[in-house]
């Protein structure tokens, strides 16, 4: 670049402080990266492990390194590229400022993750941080324009002294002290300064440097006293729902008794109303076991799995289906590793020749050693796999099993109990009950078998408790459990899958779930789950167990028997096995016998031994006779994928999200409050300066108040959206693996919430910063200056919304749009006016959305104003409008075009997020 005038020693102002601010949202990626750390951190701080100095030098420590790698990037490829002072000595000292800059904006963040504690209040304080030192820095507005009442926020503010080191080092550089102001005795370097309002002394580099480098070491002290003395937000309290209660007060005669699984006594499903329903309850009672050899076929509970009498399920009729699988094999590519390590094969073999059956009445474990393959065969056969290859041959009740059909008659309980966390217990039933159940269904039938299911779950006396994230707010563990059955349950399914639904319970909290599942299988349904060594009560809650050796091959399926004496005997036919030991556990002792281990010092192969078993052929008998189709029965059909159409879709959709969105203080008071903040600051900051209109500094200035008035807003926007965005995006992931809806109804309601906050938010905005600031009060100006900014709001929240879903989670998301919010600031026509960029690059500002809210703010504001206007070097005097036009390239002719391309943007986004959380699933199963 040159070096001749006013005009280009302001773009190399302009690239020096872009580059310091780059540098400055560098940082930003360590809020999210340190909230997510913190709940690890505060269990080890609680349980003593080591002071809190311990976890917070190391993270300074190992930030050096790091910085000086980007720092050694940065400077070599910007410095003499863009053309800084060429003396060695201002490379380096630039070099000491970025690294400076860098290490300062790191411990800033890091103070605000330990002092917000969760991500969406640290994304809005972060945000907000930023825009009080960019704002008072000293180059949106120099510090002589400062109101007196904010002279002290500039003198700590980190990038004050930031700014004045850079511009010193460089306009003290010979080049630019040497060349004199034409028709002035100063130098163009003094004359630079002056304008800036930098002081003019060298010694400031010193001053800058030593107060980031200070800045630096405070912000991180801070962080560790933030970390030593504050708890993190929303602490779970203890609760104890009523029915913890009554059994804690039932066991106070025997408190040493472990709780054993028990009944409710009476209960409004035991089905004696009537003649008809006591028919039921006896053919329920009868297919809750198998006969002695868990294989007959001659009983209700077969008939019922021909589909051809369907049973009736509390008020809504339900069809029991049974489920057959033969010869299932399950492969996946060959990891690289292993392929490194000198392994042949492409596919590295997850299930070996798995065969079985789950009939209806019956419940079935799914048992193993970690590593067997037990979650992997349940995922498979209920469809949820997003890789690898499947083969074998799957059957419903004889029919060959298709996934879109089966979607509608099953039900899967994953082991993680994911849920939209704020909405109520009794929401979330409806909500799953209202996509989920066929249309023809009445909402008021809707509405009973909502209620009974949660009478089945004993959920009704916390049916209008908030659900709440785990282990944070809301449910406790066990009752989230019970909630993922009841979702599932409102489906009116025939099969439900149930991943490890006792896992991380005590005895207790095992107790009540197990006692909901067994309340499931006693409706007549079809429930598998898997389980992972239980206590001798859960496990003899089961009926038929399928146990599984690593490798993925069974080496049992069968009943259990009572007191598990079928499995007993089976494993002590086997030569060599030793007895099991009185009150042993019987899971653990089956797992303990045909261990690998054991398999080695016996000399067998379990696996083979159940294949040359009776019991196997037995088994294989069953399957291939509930392979074969009854007479007269029919193959499972529904004339749409979905039980809803793509309106029932959306308003359903809509529904959950309105609550959710209702039900957010934390992101919608958050972002209120920071707008609001903002508003007032911009207007404080900039007092009336809309009304001067003399000189090119003030339009400058006012340029500057207009870009960080909607700017900031739109990125605390973008970064508060992607936490709520990234919740509900699991909770989607599992919502459109059960069948409940499509995406676009979903991304659409999503889409559509955010306009009524956003439209609020934008009324108070735009009326406090308008009277504030001191624009001209028209009736059009201010129509276009709400319009720009509140679609420049709207596309920044889309645009959040947009990087979750092409990224895996929301750490990632928050540093993907924080590489984007330097690009926007470069090429918004701030740093660099449009007619000063190079033509290789201007592309990138006509599809910058930044440059489009630029141009709608001033050329709607000051496109149309005759006033003249005084320029340095410029005479006469140009009107503001001409001025504008040659200096910026605005035009108030073009604000047609400008509204459409920022509706256009607001849609492109919102379009991409749909399409992007359609067609990308980052869920590995």
């Amino acid at each position: 670049m040159h070096q001749r005038n006013l005009n280009d020693a302001q773009l190399y102002i302009g690239s020096l402080l872009f580059g310091m601010i780059i540098n400055m949202f560098n940082g930003f990626a360590e809020l999210s990266l340190m909230i997510s750390r913190l709940p690890v951190f505060y269990k080890q701080r609680d349980l003593l492990f080591h002071p809190v100095w311990t976890f917070t030098l190391p993270t300074f420590l190992l930030r050096v390194p790091i910085s000086i790698l980007e720092t050694v990037a940065w400077m070599a490829v910007t410095y003499y590229t863009v053309g800084y002072a060429p003396e060695a000595s201002r490379f380096f000292k630039n070099f000491l400022l970025v690294f400076s800059v860098q290490q300062m904006a790191s411990g800033l963040f890091r103070l605000i993750a330990g002092l917000c504690r969760t991500m969406i209040i640290a994304n809005t304080g972060g945000v907000l941080t930023l825009l009080l030192v960019f704002l008072l820095g000293g180059f949106i507005i120099p510090k002589r324009e400062i109101p007196s009442w904010w002279e002290w926020a500039h003198w700590i503010s980190p990038l004050t002294y930031g700014f004045n080191a850079f511009t010193v080092n460089e306009m003290f550089a010979s080049r630019w002290m040497n060349r004199q102001v034409s028709n002035s005795s100063t130098s163009l370097g003094v004359q630079v300064l002056d304008s800036f309002d930098v002081p003019n002394d060298e010694n400031w580099y010193w001053i800058g440097a030593g107060a980031l480098l200070g800045f630096a070491v405070l912000f991180n002290i801070l962080f560790t006293f933030a970390l030593m003395y504050l708890s993190p937000l929303g602490k779970p309290q203890a609760v104890i729902s009523e029915e913890t209660v009554e059994e804690l007060e039932a066991n106070n005669v025997d408190s040493n008794e472990e709780p054993r699984l028990m009944r409710p006594e009476s209960s409004k499903y035991s089905f004696s109303a009537d003649a008809s329903n006591a028919v039921e309850m006896e053919i329920r009672r009868m297919s809750s076991r198998a006969d002695s050899h868990g294989m007959s076929r001659n009983d209700s509970q077969v008939d019922a799995a021909t589909g051809v009498a369907p049973k009736r399920g509390m008020v809504l009729p339900f069809t029991p289906l049974a489920m057959s699988f033969d010869t299932v094999d399950y492969y996946v590519d060959m990891p690289p590793e292993m392929k490194a390590q000198g392994v042949g094969e492409d596919r590295l073999q997850l299930l070996r020749g798995v065969t079985g059956a789950f009939r209806p009445g019956v419940l079935t474990a799914l048992m193993g050693v970690s590593g067997a393959g037990k979650t992997t065969l349940m995922d498979v056969l209920a469809g949820r796999k997003t890789g690898g290859y499947v083969e074998g041959d799957i059957r419903i009740s004889g029919f060959p099993k298709k996934q879109e059909t089966f979607a509608r008659i099953s039900g899967y309980c994953e082991q993680t109990d994911i849920h939209s966390p704020q909405v109520t217990i009794r929401e979330s039933l409806i909500f799953s009950a209202f996509l989920r159940l066929p249309k023809e269904i009445s909402n008021e039938e809707k509405m009973i078998f909502v209620d009974e299911v949660m009478e089945l779950v004993e959920l009704s006396n916390l049916k209008d408790a908030i659900v709440g994230l785990p282990g944070v707010t809301g449910l406790s563990t066990e009752q989230r459990k019970r909630l993922t059955i009841a979702v599932e349950l409102v489906a009116n399914p025939s099969i439900i899958f149930m991943d490890e639904p006792t896992s991380g319970l005590d005895a207790r909290a095992a107790a009540i779930v197990m006692r909901t599942v067994r309340n499931t299988v006693d409706t007549g349904r079809t429930v598998v789950c898997t389980i992972h060594q239980p206590s001798i009560d859960i496990f003899e809650a089961f009926d038929e167990l399928l146990l599984m050796k690593r490798g993925g091959q069974v080496i049992y399926s069968g009943p259990l028997g009572r007191n598990s004496h079928k499995i007993i005997e089976y494993f002590e036919a086997i030569p060599g096995v030793p007895k099991i030991k009185e009150k042993y556990n019987p899971a653990t002792w089956m797992l303990e016998v045909s261990s690998i281990a054991a398999e080695v010092r016996l000399g067998i192969d379990f696996a083979e031994q159940y294949k040359s078993s009776s019991l196997y052929q037995r088994n294989k008998a069953l399957v291939n006779e509930l392979s074969t189709p009854p007479p007269g029965a029919k193959d499972l059909y529904f004339a749409t994928q979905y039980s809803q159409n793509t309106l029932g879709q959306f308003k359903s959709c809509f529904w959950k999200q309105w609550w959710t969105y209702w039900r957010s203080p934390d992101y919608n008071l958050v972002r209120y409050f920071f707008t609001l903040i903002t508003a007032l600051l911009i207007g404080s900051i900039f007092w009336q300066v809309g009304t001067e209109r003399s000189s090119a500094a003030d339009l400058t200035m006012i340029i500057g108040a207009m870009y960080a008035a909607v700017v900031f807003v739109g990125i605390n926007n973008c970064s508060t959206v992607q936490p709520v965005i990234a919740i509900e995006r699991t909770v989607f992931y599992r919502e459109r693996a059960a069948g409940m809806y499509s995406a676009l109804p979903y991304a659409l309601a999503q889409v559509l919430c955010e306009i009524p906050y956003v439209f609020g938010e934008t009324v108070y905005y735009t009326l406090i910063v308008y009277a504030m600031v001191g624009f001209q009060w028209t009736v059009a100006k201010y129509f276009w200056f709400f319009f720009v900014s509140f679609f420049t709001f709207l596309y920044f929240t889309y645009y959040g919304m947009m990087t979750v879903s092409i990224t895996p989670n929301h750490q990632i998301s928050s540093i993907f749009a924080a590489a984007f919010y330097s690009v926007f600031n470069l090429f918004s026509g701030f740093f660099i006016p449009r007619p000063r960029i190079p033509g290789w690059w201007i592309w990138y500002y006509w599809i910058c959305p930044v440059a489009w809210t630029i141009y709608g703010l001033i050329a709607s504001q000051y496109g149309d104003l005759e006033d003249k206007i005084s320029v340095p070097g410029v005479s006469p005097d140009p009107t503001i409008k001409s001025y504008i036009k040659d200096q910026y390239g605005y035009d108030s002719d073009f604000m047609g075009p400008v509204a459409a391309v920022l509706v256009g943007f607001g849609v492109f986004f919102a379009v991409l997020f749909a399409y992007c959380i359609r067609t990308l699933n980052f869920q590995t199963r």
